[in-house]
């Protein structure tokens, strides 16, 4: 097992950032995962602590697919592996409609289609081949216009490593087929299996096994004397995944909690027309009661 740590340029103030990722590499963390929502972008932190720092591996958590062409990303991808002598690693996710079609203003439709084409003209373009693809997403060159196949300017690396961040039983199953690792969230180890069976099943399909997947899964350290605050604290961000990080008709995080069991907690959260953010970490105190978990089940009739 390996130590990783997460951060956000938008956390806080940027040279607390640089002087946090600094020390974890000092203290052997193997890697620093940088995360990119509807603040700061990934990329930029990135290319600053990869002149910062040494040994310590420095991965998107995540880019997000609709946010830029493959061909960017790719182009992007190989320019940070350059930047930082081969330590990048391409945290890729498809966020969500929200901030999609919100934010970005394109379709969030086939979220799992988009995704295994995005990865094949990646790797296309990483290889050092003439970026030429036929899909129902993606069509390159563009058909009836003046563009032919290129390649990249840029030196060929077809190893570059590519994590998926995936919740739904589909995408977790593409992620096993094509990614070299998995980043994982809403994660409860006594129910791993509802992760694992579906990377397991799509590792299979490339004559894998998900023993061949680098699992990365995250995880909330905190110190203090009062632990009721810490579990507050908590709780308001919990609730904001559960019932702000998604509409209330699409929330992977809600669907993800669900799926190992937490159903009912999970709907309590949802707001039936989305309002602000405030009122969707009020639900953290819902009635003062504990939720209590229904039991793990076999989930493999879920598919989103």
């Amino acid at each position: 097992m390996r130590v990783a740590i997460a951060l956000s340029a938008t956390g806080g103030p940027w040279g607390n950032c640089v002087t946090y990722a600094q020390e974890a590499e000092r203290l052997g963390a193997a890697m620093c995962v940088v995360a990119e929502a509807w603040g700061t972008d990934a990329v930029s932190p990135l290319a600053y602590l990869a002149a910062k720092t040494e040994r310590i591996l420095l991965a998107s958590g995540i880019m997000q697919i609709s946010a830029r062409t493959p061909v960017t990303t790719a182009q992007t991808a190989l320019t940070l592996a350059t930047l930082s002598g081969n330590r990048f690693i391409l945290g890729l996710g498809v966020s969500g409609p929200q901030v999609v079609e919100g934010l970005h203003g394109v379709p969030f439709a086939h979220p799992l289609g988009r995704m295994r084409e995005t990865m094949h003209i990646i790797r296309l373009a990483c290889a050092g081949e003439p970026i030429v693809y036929q899909g129902k997403h993606y069509v390159l060159p563009r058909p009836g216009g003046e563009g032919k196949a290129l390649r990249l300017n840029l030196p060929p690396n077809p190893t570059l490593p590519i994590y998926l961040a995936t919740l739904a039983p589909k995408m977790l199953e593409l992620t096993g087929e094509l990614a070299d690792g998995w980043i994982g969230t809403s994660f409860i180890p006594e129910c791993a299996t509802v992760f694992t069976e579906r990377l397991a099943a799509g590792a299979a399909r490339s004559g894998r096994t998900l023993a061949d997947l680098d699992l990365s899964q995250g995880g909330d350290v905190a110190f203090s004397d009062d632990v009721e605050a810490l579990v507050a604290t908590r709780k308001s961000r919990l609730a904001f995944s559960l019932g702000g990080m998604g509409s209330a008709t699409t929330n992977f995080y809600n669907d993800a909690y669900s799926r190992q069991g937490w159903a009912d907690v999970a709907a309590e959260t949802i707001i039936p027309e989305r309002q602000n953010s405030e009122e969707v970490l009020c639900l953290q105190n819902t009635n003062g009661r504990r939720l209590q978990r229904n039991t793990c089940a076999d989930h493999s009739s879920f598919s989103l």
